[in-house]
């Protein structure tokens, strides 16, 4: 009996305003974070996902986004851990984004592997969460290989 195993990648976006979750939604991989991750079973050690980026994009992801839609003026930041934190088959990104960064109506985010081009893991697109110049918003984004 042929029986074939097919591999997924899902993530999961949470999304904290002054440390109170305000959003939970799903993320979309895209073809170019898929074949960054088929590049890593090859061993190409060229580079691990090192910023997250959020935006005001309104338009849905969809496989061929290399780029968020309208990225916000203070650019990508740094994740908290370079490469995330692993557990079992689920990589981990977090970042906090403090007071008097990042504000306005945040619709959008993305997983990537510099502050400028690289390449894009994740897009999102989700309700807009609207952080004032005093917020601290801390997005977690969990990515599970199923």
């Amino acid at each position: 009996m042929n029986t074939q195993d097919g591999i997924a990648l899902t993530g999961k976006l949470t999304i904290s305003l002054n440390d109170e979750i305000v959003q939970e939604t799903e993320n979309l991989v895209v073809t170019a974070g898929k074949e960054w991750v088929a590049s890593r079973m090859q061993g190409v050690t060229d580079g691990v996902m090192t910023h997250m980026g959020v935006g005001t994009g309104t338009t849905a992801a969809v496989i061929a986004n290399t780029a968020l839609e309208t990225q916000h003026s203070d650019g990508r930041q740094t994740l908290t851990t370079s490469g995330g934190t692993v557990a079992g088959a689920v990589i981990t990104f977090h970042r906090t984004f403090a007071a008097g960064n990042q504000t306005g109506a945040i619709t959008e985010a993305g997983i990537f592997t510099a502050a400028t081009g690289g390449t894009m893991l994740a897009r999102t697109v989700f309700g807009v969460v609207n952080k004032g110049a005093l917020d601290t918003m801390t997005i977690s984004w969990a990515v599970t290989i199923s």
